[in-house]
Formats: C-alpha cells, sequence, structure tokens
C-alpha cells in the first residue's frame, strides 16, 4: 500500500503564490461587473450613519505616494465601519479650480491665449481638470478603493458651483463679507491674492539694514536727533509712514558722534558691536509712550511722520523702533489703522512701483529695487549700517517666488462680524481631535489669524456674486439676487457670469438703495479655491441627504490641512450654520523615506504609487499604509516595502493552511460544538477571541497599525509556530471523519472565518481571495465585503486558558532544548526524539495535568519521559523549576506517521505502519 495516498493530504486550488499584480486587476472587473459597492449600498439600508466625507485631492497631475497614504487610510475606515454595522456611503471628491490649473493651461495656449475670451479659457480649465480627475479616479481605484466612482463631487460642477455662489451670497447678506483694502500676501508672478494656505516658507538671502530717520523738534541734546529702525526690506521704504515703538519699553538717546540715534535701551550696547562704534554714551532716557506723536522726515521724501505705540515690537532683534508700511505689513496694518494712516502701497499688481515713487524707482520690480534704495539711502547719510541674513520667507505655492505683502481692495469674510472667531473656538472645543494636538494646532490658527481674503485675481473659479451700482459704486445685493445667481448657475454652470450682463442676475426692478440708480456692474475677482472646498458639507452632505448625512462623522487630512481644509470648512460652517461641520478630525503625517528625509526630485528619492503597484500590487501598498503609526510622518522604502512583502507572505501562507485542510469539510454538518472541541482546538479559540477584541477597538479607535501586527503575530506565532505545527500530525493521520480531525477542522474553520473579516479593510484583494475558497454555508455572503466583522464568543474557561499558557511556556523551552540536541547530530527530525522532563513547583503541577500522548502532540516528538531526577538535563532558560533534556526515541519509524513506536513491525500484514494509524485505516475502510 502507498501510504501517501492514505493521509489526509490538503488539498486546494488557492495558490500560493498571490499574484497580486495580475489577479488584482481582474479582480476589480469582477467586483464592477457585479456592481458590489450598489450591493453594499443596498445591504445597509436603515443601519445608521458613519459619514467619513472626502477632503478633495486636487485635480492636477497623478497621484503621490502621500495621496496613496491618505486615501487607503479614508477606505480602510470606510470598509471597517461598514462591517462593523453602519452605513458607510463614500463620496469621493475633487477640488478643479484654481490658480495651478489655469497656471499649466496658460502654459499650454501660450499666445493664443491672448485671442480668446473668458468663457474659452474656462472651458479649457475644465477640461484640463476633467482629463486628470479621470486619471487619478482610475489610479484611486487600482489602489483597492472603494467608493461611489460614478458619481463623484466635483467643486466644477454646475450645482456645486451653484453652492458656492450661494454660501457667498449669504455671507454678504449677514453682514461677514465686506470689501476693504489692506494688506495680503500678493504673488507679483501669478498676480493674484493668496491666502495663508496657499504660502511655503523658504530661506531667503536678504539685505539687513539700519537706517536713520531724522526727528523733528529740539531736544536739546546738541546734536541732531535720528530714530534708528531696522528691516529686511529695503523695498518697503518708500510706503513708510510711521515708526512704531512699545509703549512700556524704555528708549535711550546715544550719542553716535555727528547725530544722536534714538534706540530701545536694552539693545543698545549690542548694537554699537555689531556698528563697529567705539564708543558711544547714553545721553537720555525715556518710556516709550512719552515719545508718542513726535514727528521725524522720511530718509528722501518731503513727508513727516509719526512715532506710535503698538504692542508687537519686541527686543528679539532690531531696535525696537519698527519702520511702519501699513500697505505692506499685517501688524503695520492694524497699528497704522489706530492712527488714521491709510494702507499706503505704490506698488502694481506686477510687482513694480508706481509712478507715486519717483522717476529713479518707478517701474522698478521691488526687490530688485532693494539696491536702489539702499544707494538712495548711503548718498543721503542715512544708511547706518548694512548686512546680508538669510531667513525664512514666504513663496508662491504654484510658482514657488518669493510673494510680497501689499495692500489692495479685496474681499474679506470678517473674523469679528457675527462673533465667527469666538464661535469657531467654541465649536473646535466640542470637536473630538486625532491626535488631541491637532485641537492645539488649529486653536492657535483660528485665534490669531487675520480676516479671511477669500478674492482672487483670475479667471478659473467661481465669481464672488456681488454687484456694484454704474453710477455711485455702491455694493448690491439681497436675498432675491442670492437665490437668482444659485437658480442661474444651476443650470448653465459659473460660465453664466463671464458670459451674461448682470441684469440676468437681478430682478428688473431692483435699484441702488444709494442713488436709485437701475444699472449694475458684476464684481470680476474670483473666490478662493479654499472658500470652494471649505462649502462641501453644504454643497455635498446637505444637497445628498437621501445617502448621506451632515455634520460629518470624520475628516481626514494631512496635517497640513488644519490651516487648509479642516480651517476653510470650519469657518464656512460655523459662519453659515453655527455649528462644526465634523464631529471628529483625524489628521496623518507626510511621506519620507527610509531615512526621515523629505521626498523630493532633486535628492532622487521619490516613490510613485504605481511603481510600487507594478513591482509588489497595491495590498503591499495597503499593508504599508495599515503597518504605519500614520499619525507621524511615514517612513517608505524599498527595504520596508520588501520587509512587508514577506510579513504579507506569511499571512496568506497561513491562510492558505487553513483553508487547505478544510477541503472536506462542511461548516453546516460538519461542525462540532464548542464543548465537544479538544482543550487545544479551544484555547487556540480563546487566543482568537483575544486578537478578535484587540482588532475590534483598534478599528474603532483607527489603530491600524495595532491591527497589522496582531494579525501578523497570530498567524506567525499563535497559527504557524504553535497550534498549526501541533495540529498537522491529526489533520493528516486522525480518520477523515473522526472527531478529533474535525474538532480541529472546527475550529481552523472559525479561525479563517474571523482572520479574513478582520483583515478584509485592509487587504480588500485578498482576503475575497480566500472567501471565495473557503467551504460554503447557506448563510455565507456572496462577498466577504457584504459579511460583517467577527464577535468574540469569550467561551474559554479560566482554568483551560492558565494550563495551555504555562503548556505553551513549557514547549519554548523544549524547542529550546531540540534545536541543540539537532545541531548537535544527537536527532535529526523532532520525531526521532524522546524528550525527558523533571519539574518542581509551577511546571510540575502543568505537566501533572496532561496526559504522556498530548504531551508528544504539543511537543512534536515520538516520546515523553517525566523523571524525578535532573541529572543529565538541561535547566530551563525562561522557566523556574523545569529540567529538559533530549534522547532518541525507541522504537521503528512509522512510514505514515513518522512517529517512532514500539507497535511498528507487530502487524504482520502491515508491519511498517504503528497501532494508531492502523486504527485510523481502518476506521476509513482501508485496511
Amino acid at each position: 500500500m502507498d501510504y501517501k495516498t492514505t493521509l489526509n493530504l490538503p488539498v486546494t486550488d488557492f495558490p500560493m503564490k498571490a499574484g497580486l499584480t495580475q489577479r488584482e486587476p481582474v479582480q476589480l472587473a469582477e467586483w464592477e461587473k457585479q456592481n458590489l459597492y450598489g450591493k453594499i449600498r443596498k445591504g445597509s439600508a436603515g443601519r445608521p450613519k458613519f459619514i467619513l466625507h472626502d477632503g478633495p485631492p486636487y485635480a492636477n497631475g497623478n497621484i503621490h505616494i502621500g495621496t496613496a497614504l491618505n486615501k487607503i487610510l479614508k477606505d480602510i475606515i470606510v470598509r471597517s465601519r461598514q462591517m462593523a454595522g453602519f452605513d458607510a456611503p463614500y463620496v469621493p471628491g475633487w477640488d478643479c479650480h484654481g490658480l495651478p490649473i489655469e497656471h499649466n493651461v496658460d502654459k499650454k495656449l501660450g499666445k493664443k491665449k491672448e485671442n480668446m475670451g473668458t468663457v474659452e479659457i474656462r472651458q479649457q480649465c475644465r477640461t484640463y481638470a476633467e482629463g486628470f480627475l479621470d486619471v487619478q479616479r482610475e489610479e484611486f481605484k487600482r489602489l483597492g478603493v472603494m467608493a461611489e466612482w460614478d458619481n463623484p463631487y466635483q467643486t466644477m460642477a454646475f450645482a456645486y458651483e451653484a453652492a458656492i455662489a450661494k454660501a457667498c451670497g449669504l455671507f454678504a447678506l449677514n453682514g461677514s463679507l465686506y470689501r476693504g483694502k489692506k494688506p495680503i500676501h500678493w504673488c507679483c508672478s501669478c498676480q493674484t491674492a493668496l491666502a495663508e494656505a496657499e504660502i511655503e516658507h523658504k530661506d531667503e538671502r536678504s539685505p539687513s539694514i539700519y537706517v536713520a530717520f531724522p526727528m523733528e523738534g529740539d531736544f536739546s541734546l546738541g546734536k541732531p536727533v535720528d530714530v534708528l529702525i531696522w528691516t529686511t526690506t529695503p523695498w518697503t521704504i518708500p510706503a513708510n509712514l510711521a515708526v512704531c515703538l512699545h509703549p512700556e519699553f524704555t528708549y535711550a538717546a546715544v550719542d553716535m558722534g555727528e547725530r544722536i540715534r534714538i534706540m530701545a535701551k536694552d539693545l543698545a550696547e549690542d548694537l554699537m558691536m555689531a556698528f563697529g562704534s567705539d564708543s558711544s554714551t547714553l545721553l537720555k532716557e525715556w518710556v516709550g509712550r512719552d515719545l508718542e506723536n513726535l514727528q521725524y522726515r522720511h530718509p528722501f521724501y518731503d513727508r513727516l511722520s509719526p512715532l506710535i505705540m503698538g504692542e508687537h515690537v519686541t527686543l528679539d532683534a532690531g531696535t525696537g523702533c519698527v519702520h511702519t508700511a501699513p500697505g505692506h505689513g499685517a501688524d503695520d496694518y492694524i497699528v497704522g489703522g489706530r492712527y488714521g494712516l491709510e494702507p499706503y502701497s505704490p506698488v502694481e499688481d506686477n510687482g513694480c512701483y508706481t509712478s507715486e515713487v519717483g522717476e529713479d524707482l518707478q517701474g522698478q520690480f521691488v526687490f530688485k529695487a532693494n539696491e536702489t534704495v539702499m544707494e538712495k539711502l548711503a548718498s543721503s547719510g542715512h544708511l547706518v549700517h548694512r548686512v546680508d541674513m538669510s531667513h525664512s520667507y514666504p513663496h508662491c505655492w504654484r510658482c514657488k517666488k518669493p510673494v510680497i505683502f501689499r495692500a489692495t481692495p479685496q474681499w474679506f469674510i470678517s473674523m469679528e462680524n457675527n462673533e465667527l472667531r469666538q464661535k469657531a473656538l467654541e465649536e473646535i472645543d466640542r470637536v473630538q481631535w486625532i491626535p488631541k494636538w491637532g485641537r492645539e494646532r488649529i486653536h492657535g490658527m483660528i485665534a490669531n489669524r487675520p480676516d479671511w481674503c477669500v478674492s482672487r485675481q483670475r479667471s478659473w473659479g467661481v465669481p464672488i456674486p456681488m454687484f456694484y451700482c454704474e453710477d455711485c459704486g455702491s455694493l448690491f445685493m439681497n436675498r432675491e439676487t442670492v437665490d437668482r445667481v444659485y437658480e442661474r448657475f444651476l443650470e448653465k454652470g459659473a460660465d453664466a457670469w463671464f458670459d451674461e450682463d448682470a441684469s440676468c442676475f437681478i430682478a428688473s426692478d431692483a435699484k441702488c438703495t444709494e442713488c436709485g440708480c437701475s444699472r449694475f456692474v458684476k464684481e470680476s475677482d474670483i473666490l478662493d479655491v479654499w472658500f470652494d472646498s471649505g462649502v462641501s458639507h453644504m454643497a455635498i452632505l446637505e444637497e445628498r441627504k437621501d445617502a448621506l448625512s451632515w455634520p460629518a462623522d470624520l475628516y481626514l487630512e494631512g496635517s497640513d490641512q488644519h490651516r487648509g481644509w479642516f480651517h476653510s470648512s470650519l469657518l464656512t460652517s460655523v459662519g453659515l450654520k453655527g455649528k462644526a461641520p465634523y464631529r471628529s478630525v483625524l489628521t496623518h503625517g507626510f511621506v519620507v523615506d527610509g531615512e526621515g528625509r523629505k521626498m523630493s526630485k532633486s535628492v532622487g528619492n521619490v516613490i510613485a504609487p504605481e511603481k510600487v503597484i507594478k513591482q509588489h500590487g497595491a495590498e503591499i501598498l495597503r499593508l504599508w499604509v495599515a503597518s504605519s503609526d500614520y499619525k507621524d510622518d511615514v517612513r517608505i522604502s524599498d527595504a520596508i516595502l520588501r520587509q512587508l512583502s514577506e510579513a504579507y507572505r506569511r499571512i496568506r501562507n497561513t491562510c492558505r493552511f487553513l483553508i487547505s485542510n478544510l477541503y472536506d469539510f462542511q461548516p453546516a454538518t460538519d461542525s462540532l460544538a464548542y464543548d465537544a472541541l479538544t482543550e487545544l482546538d479551544r484555547y487556540a479559540l480563546h487566543r482568537l477571541d483575544q486578537l478578535t477584541a484587540r482588532v475590534e477597538k483598534a478599528y474603532e479607535s483607527y489603530g491600524f497599525h495595532t491591527i497589522y501586527h496582531g494579525l501578523h503575530n497570530f498567524c506567525t506565532l499563535d497559527l504557524s509556530a504553535f497550534y498549526l505545527d501541533i495540529l498537522k500530525d491529526r489533520l493528516y493521520t486522525e480518520p477523515t471523519a473522526g472527531p478529533i480531525r474535525r474538532s480541529a477542522q472546527t475550529a481552523m474553520f472559525r479561525i479563517v472565518d474571523s482572520l479574513v473579516r478582520m483583515m478584509a479593510p485592509i487587504l480588500p484583494f485578498t482576503s475575497e481571495e480566500i472567501w471565495v475558497h473557503m467551504p460554503s454555508w447557506p448563510a455565507k455572503e456572496e462577498s466577504v465585503h457584504l459579511a460583517a466583522m467577527p464577535k468574540t464568543r469569550n467561551v474559554a474557561d479560566a482554568d483551560l486558558v492558565r494550563r495551555w499558557e504555562g503548556l505553551s511556556r513549557i514547549r519554548s523551552e523544549v524547542l529550546r532544548v531540540l534545536e541543540v540536541a539537532r545541531r548537535e547530530k544527537i536527532i535529526g527530525h523532532p520525531l526521532d526524539a524522546e524528550v525527558i522532563l523533571s519539574a518542581e513547583g509551577e511546571p510540575r503541577a502543568l505537566l501533572e495535568g496532561f496526559n504522556r500522548d498530548l504531551l508528544q502532540n504539543v511537543f512534536i516528538v515520538s516520546e515523553v519521559t517525566i523523571k524525578e531526577t535532573r541529572e543529565g538535563l538541561t535547566q530551563a532558560v525562561d522557566m523556574e523549576g523545569l529540567f529538559v533534556g533530549v534522547g532518541k526515541a525507541a522504537g521503528e519509524k512509522c512510514v505514515r506517521c513518522w512517529v517512532r513506536n514500539s507497535s511498528v513491525g507487530s502487524f504482520d500484514d502491515h508491519p511498517e505502519i504503528c497501532s494508531r494509524c492502523r486504527t485510523s485505516l481502518e476506521a476509513m475502510g482501508m485496511l
């Protein structure tokens, strides 16, 4: 007889190798064919909702590894909430307006743009955005992201544009939207205002100069007196309208030879050293407030300006006397406003001086004019000292060029009108911030931010739906007009604003409230794109009430969105609805390379998602996301991906082993009751219970790295290295339908059924493949993604758990000694061995609770002997009172089970098998 054919060898068509790069696209096509997302939605009807609202990525280029991290995290959360019993729809979105798209279209059009109208240019931008929206949609699908891909939201959709315009109109009606002239970040290259979220800070080398402004009046000090200022922006000197001092600081008149200079007393000594002055004398002191409203003369204009007081003045650097140009600085504007100073900014949109500054400066670009300004100061004797310094300076997020602060007429949403700032701060405290430091970050930003500049001087976006009287220039807006704009945009999109006359949006009997004129002009500025995405909670969550709900349960984006989408969403929601648009906000870090460096093309350390997928498959990328503590920066490298591929292989092969030994198992008819299972099987289910509880908690708290480590450790340690290692003997050699083998199969089925559900949100492709190859039962769902998360059973008794945990520790000690014996050639295979044990205390009590046959099975040896003496035995490393030895087992080797047993050779008809195998073969009708 060929005894190989009498073994219950595992049988499965579940492939050993994953072949993810080939199988994943096939699975995606199958899900689409069967409309899996639609079936999940139908099956979830009536459940409580869980809404993760998607922060829209920008439709401008392929996705990068950070985008992949973000989208996979969202997918894991949505899938896990769905399987936890919620109705968790996921509507993806795209941000489609704005400067980056228009900039690329401008480059593509070149000179053609000069002969094109605004609507034509906008149509080109729409086509561009649509193209990359389709590209990104397919890339997100390839990641395994499950979503309403056929009906995403787009900020350029007509209904969405209508919602944006309506929200802006409502801000105007409640008195929050106003037009004013104040300094904002201005990109001279892109020629538009920029929001805080559109600013990047980089080191820039600038001239650092000390300038003496001659004071007016008699100080009775015997010499002319100057006030000494410091600045790193010489080009703003022409716009100087004041010098600001701190009212509480002490200021000194310092004799510097021919002239006397006023500066902060505490800085005087360091300044003299920096200037290389051999000697200086402090002649007089004042408290800052004593100098208020004294006047000085501009160094090269016939203009008198005052000394003013401001709390923003510090002694960290400079002179304690701050050059103030209200048209070119936020603090300057605020403090200047208290003294009635205008936000004077003699600079054109292109960053060149106007004629107001004089012929020698007119037309010069401001940064290039630094040298000219310094030459004028030097020639007139007002430049005291100059050095060059490197410091952090704001740059445009798109063109990467330095920006300026420039006062221009813009539209703002007030942070004080309607108590927007205070209400937003109160709402922040009602939101759950994950991690908790997110609360402090956004709280500080809201508490200190200026009014929100929402206007942009570009074409591709939603216009600010405001009107001016043609005769007197007064602003015009009312509720009827807001509704008319909304209906018009709903029908034709925002292009209608640029294509139609103002009369199409205003009632025929409308009149200016100031002069009675009935002719109006449309505003030409468009809205900040952060306003576009910031009203998505109204445009999507409120509008799709049948599928979604407001507020969202969760917003999830990178940590930079505290000043971006989280920020703008909060302000629009609180400003119009009085409440935050989210219950919880979760942030993740940025992706860095294996050494913790920022991804950079110039460094050559960029890893594209497409490359990872082609080499490893999307599952490995998803496993990378799940394995990372994403709340900090996340590292990725080829070495990390290889390590994860190996971890994936272990998980996959463990599941393959489980399935392959269930080929003849029907869960509905062959499963045994819990009480009929062997102790080992019940202990394995106890360990499964512990894992299930940890995984459930981790999914609820978004701790996915806990799930990854839990699944990996369970598969490699609890299963492969312990339970399944012990199980192989009875799976292969016991009677096929015998209670011991069925007990093992019952436990294995419950284990794989739980594992596949737990891993489904993280490894959707692999879990579906496992699900298909699992045995069928009457209630088995069509897809694992239609199934529910497993529940803990908590049925194992404490004594059983205690005994088996102790036996597991003893087994570890035995295996350690067996490995030494194998290396020393005392034994070959462990089944050649006899294990000799001597024990006292706790180990002895544990061993006495198990019979010898079970111990042989657990240790996977042919014989176990327990002795009183310790002679010749090795003391256990990690278990006091246990001594272990190894010798060669007596008896011949059974050709079927490989166990050495004295019964081998005692059967005349089959002398090569042991008594246990003979009994099994007889039970199966093979003898």
